[in-house]
């Protein structure tokens, strides 16, 4: 489940990569013959895009390396982090320029050329984005399950499902402004209107990026499990003939599929060490076979009168 899991994100962003490198060309191409500040403004958010994908992409490779004496739990975190760099790279870099582009052009506005090239690659990259928009979308839709699109994203551990999906819908919505704004420039030999779309491109990319931070952030500080996951856990202790009370469940992800586990169980007096032992074993193995994603986990005994003394 977890090897699918991770394929599955990484098809969505090896497909967001390619169409990104091709419209970004096309961009630039496009904005050099019209000298739209909208469309530069789109060529560079699609390199921002690409590499951001790139991060992506390295941050799945780091992030799967087994566990060594330096990092006990592994290095899954490790791809919160590159999310966390992609959001600030949207906001640095694609937000920023945006806006800044936009301001130029309103301070200086060039005359509208004629925009048939902008409007063919706009079409095209139109085209591109949806094609990878759909891929992330469906393959977000087979993770999410019953969830509405909201509350899975909130809940989702893995990153580069809903980072694709989110930029691919801005850039979506992005093609639209610019294609407005170059038109409206265009009607009516105004080329202000070619920077306010620049800017509002801005904008839409600054709100992304914002949420994009905000989920990369609580990933990168810990999250815990889903409350099915935790209930699960307590209730395979729990069921135990010989154990008396589970304690607190602490979940932590350690990444997309990488779950550290700990808890405290008050087992009953007359069961022995060996026993204990045994059943903590037998628990962990039943609980992996359920759970893929549990990783560590780590169990503390205590006996009724200790916890009562």
């Amino acid at each position: 489940m977890a090897q699918e899991g991770a394929g599955e994100s990484k098809l969505v962003l090896l497909a967001a990569l390619v169409a990104n490198l091709g419209i970004a060309v096309a961009k630039f191409v496009a904005a050099g013959m019209t000298g739209s500040a909208a469309m530069l403004t789109e060529g560079f958010h699609s390199v921002v895009d690409s590499l951001n994908q790139i991060l992506l992409l390295y941050g799945q490779k780091r992030a799967a390396r087994p566990a060594d004496a330096a990092h006990p739990t592994g290095y899954g975190r490790e791809l919160y982090f590159w999310s966390f760099v992609v959001a600030i790279l949207i906001f640095a870099t694609g937000a920023g320029l945006s806006v800044y582009e936009g301001i130029v052009h309103l301070r200086a506005p060039e005359p509208p050329q004629d925009p048939t090239i902008a409007y063919v690659v706009l079409l095209v990259s139109f085209l591109l984005e949806g094609a990878s928009w759909v891929t992330a979308v469906r393959g977000f839709a087979g993770a999410k399950g019953r969830q509405g699109w909201w509350e899975a994203i909130r809940s989702s551990k893995d990153p580069p499902a809903f980072i694709v999906l989110f930029e691919d819908s801005a850039a979506l919505v992005g093609l639209v402004i610019a294609g407005a704004g170059i038109f409206v420039s265009h009607q009516t030999s105004d080329g202000r209107w070619d920077g306010v779309a620049s800017i509002l491109i801005g904008v839409v990319l600054g709100v992304v990026a914002a949420l994009l931070a905000r989920e990369s952030k609580d990933l990168l500080i810990g999250e815990r499990a889903s409350p099915e996951l935790v209930a699960a856990i307590r209730a395979a202790i729990d069921d135990r003939s010989e154990v008396v009370r589970v304690g607190e469940v602490i979940t932590v992800h350690l990444g997309p599929q990488s779950v550290f586990v700990a808890t405290s169980v008050d087992f009953v007096d007359s069961v022995s060490a060996g026993a204990v032992e045994a059943l903590i074993a037998d628990v962990e193995t039943k609980l992996r076979e359920d759970w893929p994603q549990i990783g560590s986990v780590y169990i503390k005994p205590r006996s009724l009168v200790n916890n009562q003394g």
